[in-house]
């Protein structure tokens, strides 16, 4: 520094994410008119401060740093309009004058989680709460609403920061920083001084309020913050720009900013002064009429009157957010919504494409623009059309995603979604999901090579063919082809060599499924139609011996199974279907000594479902099975497996339901008794309508039926209804088929 020359070094101590402490940094700058500006955030994040006021950043976002070669190990820095830092550094930039960051960089923080010598660094041996202590001082029970009625209600700029540093050099009289404090405080004063070498003669920091007293570089030797930072370690860092919400800067959140109102600290910097409730009663006010509660103008006046009204009987100088919505549940009443929605809210930050990110994110910002699926922190429920490139670029997306482990989208049951062409999400952006996409940044590049490396990996690390199956089903929807290979391959291995039927059958749906669902996304899945044929060939081999020798529960499992095996079978309309899978059925239907009851009435069943077996053939069956010589529980037992899960069969066949009926009235009471909980469990998982219909036909009544289609066709209006379910399931149109 050159003899004579005044230096002006100005510490504004504020409250982060302070709406008042921000108009007040605005304010004091302006007064100010510094020629550099310092400000308390990490050292090696200073690059990034330079898009801060560029068009596309837009608050609330955060800056997201962490170690390069561990990027799960990660910390934030949130920023939102009403930040000071963020307004100091806006500041700054608009007027391109230069901001240096200056607090502990995070490299040394990081480093300190693997230093066993340092580990007292990251110990948060915090001193007393300060705000509490002034509060206390000045007679207020409550610290938050004290300091907001002297600081963030107000913006009063240079005077404000004057009462600050003395308030906290009282604070702080008497207490002890703790190491990890000291370091980084030691580290402010040096850039400090640094910034006052390099000839800077007005100098702005803005800072924490609690380190305004320890920035004071009187007494404060460098030799002494030199020693202090000598021989710190450090790691490789990277930081990156990353969307943030309001809600996420709550304390509630597991990134949380300590801020418990953002939306409301939002209004209050947009709208400081007296007309700043009535705005936001006005808002709460549309909020409420749009949620079908009445709000009218009457309520706006006599609620902006109740909050200045309260403000006086509490001894406030101006309605806080307490007043504002306690006036507002009197007058409007049901205002969980306003807190909820204007109080806290759903905002989220946006960044650029040029702006500091890894590789992942900013293709996944491209893909998201192709795919016109716009990112929001509110959930919504998006219906994707997959006739359509659009919808299938949705869908491609969200179930790479999926795979990739960034669940932005979770499929869910909704108007449409069992259509084959048809899929419904739920979706919602979460600032978590920034932390995935820096975790899985290490499988590559773009979403589509992390994910399929994501799935390779998944698939090579599977210790069940159900694990396979599901990561082969997402490489199929998500369209992958890198991934779906290896994994065919892997299921193919695995089906090959076990043994256990039961397992072979678990997988055959979510494949049949893979390959219907797979075909209409236009997927290449001819090799796992290979797969599913060879486990068809070993399933129909091994059933018979895996059906015998089964205790209740087995048994239980391997209808459930061969009722899946008769729908996977079914959903691809498989040749087996016809010939292979009936005839292994037409071995288990008959009773045998080693076969449960269950296999043998679900077996029965299918045969009768499939139209194999008649109602003779079927009734014949049953009459056998409830003969006189049959153990009660074995015929009950029967009756489940082939009754379980509809009464339907007994509604329109008489013969049967008559069949059943005959043996139930043969049962001797002490039968019945041994009986009744099984039959019970069988036609209480009937559907009530069943039920009523089969009481009315046991009662001698008749089952009303009506016709679907009346006497003749009019070929014209067939042929329109015919050509609209065409253009539904977009099937070409054909030549006109003749109708009738």
């Amino acid at each position: 520094m050159s003899a004579g020359r005044a230096v002006s070094v100005q510490l504004l101590g504020v409250r982060h994410h302070g709406p008042g402490s921000a108009r007040s940094v605005v304010r004091a700058l302006d007064e100010l008119q510094p020629d550099v500006v310092l400000v308390e955030v990490p050292a090696d994040v200073e690059s990034s401060l330079t898009w801060i006021g560029s068009e596309g950043l837009d608050p609330p976002v955060a800056l997201l740093g962490y170690v390069a070669k561990e990027p799960a190990r990660a910390i934030f820095a949130p920023f939102a309009s009403f930040s000071p830092e963020w307004q100091a550094i806006a500041w700054a930039n608009a007027r391109e004058l230069p901001v240096r960051a200056i607090d502990l960089p995070m490299a040394t923080t990081f480093a300190a989680h693997d230093d066993a010598s340092t580990h007292e660094m990251l110990v948060d041996n915090a001193p007393i709460d300060p705000l509490r202590t002034l509060a206390a001082a000045a007679g207020d029970p409550d610290p938050e609403r004290w300091w907001e009625d002297v600081i963030e209600h107000r913006g009063d700029g240079t005077p404000a920061f004057d009462a600050v540093a003395e308030a906290m050099s009282a604070a702080r009289e008497g207490t002890v920083t703790a190491a990890g404090e000291e370091r980084r405080e030691a580290h402010m004063r040096r850039a400090i001084r640094k910034a006052i070498k390099d000839g800077h003669e007005t100098i702005v920091v803005v800072c924490g309020a609690w380190h305004v007293p320890a920035l004071d570089l009187t007494d404060r030797p460098a030799s002494v913050d030199n020693t202090t930072l000598r021989g710190l370690p450090r790691v490789k860092v990277a930081s990156a720009w990353v969307p943030w919400t309001h809600r996420r800067l709550t304390t509630s959140s597991g990134y949380g900013a300590g801020v418990d109102s953002p939306g409301w600290y939002h209004h209050v910097f947009d709208h400081p002064g007296a007309d700043g409730v009535a705005r936001f009663l006005v808002d709460a006010a549309r909020l409420l009429r749009e949620q079908g509660q009445s709000a009218s103008p009457d309520h706006l006046i006599a609620g902006t009157r109740l909050a200045d009204a309260l403000a006086t009987m509490r001894n406030r100088p101006r309605p806080g957010l307490g007043e504002v919505i306690d006036a507002a549940d009197a007058v409007f009443g049901g205002v969980d919504v306003v807190r909820d929605r204007l109080v806290v809210g759903d905002a989220l930050g946006s960044v650029p494409v040029g702006a500091p990110q890894v590789p992942l994110a900013r293709d996944l910002a491209a893909a998201q623009k192709t795919a016109r699926l716009k990112p929001s922190a509110t959930p919504k429920v998006v219906e994707v059309d997959l006739r359509t490139p659009t919808g299938l670029r949705k869908s491609h997306l969200l179930h790479r995603l999926l795979a990739l482990g960034v669940p932005w989208g979770t499929p869910e049951e909704g108007r449409g979604s069992s259509g084959t062409f048809r899929e419904t999400w739920r979706v919602a952006w979460e600032p978590e999901l920034s932390v995935r996409l820096v975790e899985r940044s290490g499988y590559g590049s773009t979403v589509e090579s992390a994910a399929t490396a994501r799935l390779v990996e998944r698939s090579g690390a599977a210790t069940s063919l159900g694990e396979l199956v599901g990561v082969l089903e997402l490489a199929l929807f998500a369209d992958l082809p890198d991934a779906v290979t290896p994994s065919v391959q892997r299921l193919a291995d695995r089906a090959a060599t076990d043994p256990d039927v039961g397992h072979l059958i678990d997988v055959m749906v979510p494949l049949a499924n893979a390959l219907r669902y797979g075909d209409v996304r236009g997927s290449d899945a001819g090799s796992l139609r290979d797969v599913f044929d060879g486990l068809v060939v070993r399933v129909l081999a091994g059933l018979v011996p895996a059906c015998s020798s089964l205790d209740d529960d087995a048994a239980a499992r391997m209808v459930e199974r061969l009722t899946a095996m008769q729908t996977a079978l079914a959903m691809l309309d498989h040749d087996a279907r016809r010939q292979a899978f009936p005839a292994v059925l037409e071995q288990l239907a008959p009773r045998h000594a080693m076969r449960h009851g269950l296999i043998c009435g679900r077996a029965t069943r299918l045969l009768h479902d499939a139209g194999r077996w008649d109602e003779h053939v079927v009734e014949r069956r049953l009459s056998q099975a409830l003969s006189g010589g049959t153990p009660p529980d074995v015929g009950a037992a029967f009756v489940e497996g082939f009754l379980a899960g509809s009464g339907t069969v007994l509604v329109h066949d008489a013969a049967l339901l008559a069949v059943v009926d005959r043996w139930l009235c043969s049962l001797t009471p002490d039968a019945f008794e041994a009986t009744v909980a099984l039959l019970r469990r069988t036609f209480g998982a009937f559907e009530p309508a069943e039920r009523r219909q089969i009481m009315s036909l046991l009662m001698g009544g008749a089952v009303a039926s009506t016709s679907g289609f009346g006497p003749d066709v009019d070929p014209a209006r067939a042929a329109a209804a015919l050509e609209t379910v065409r253009h539904m399931l977009g099937i070409p149109l054909t030549e006109a088929v003749p109708v009738g």
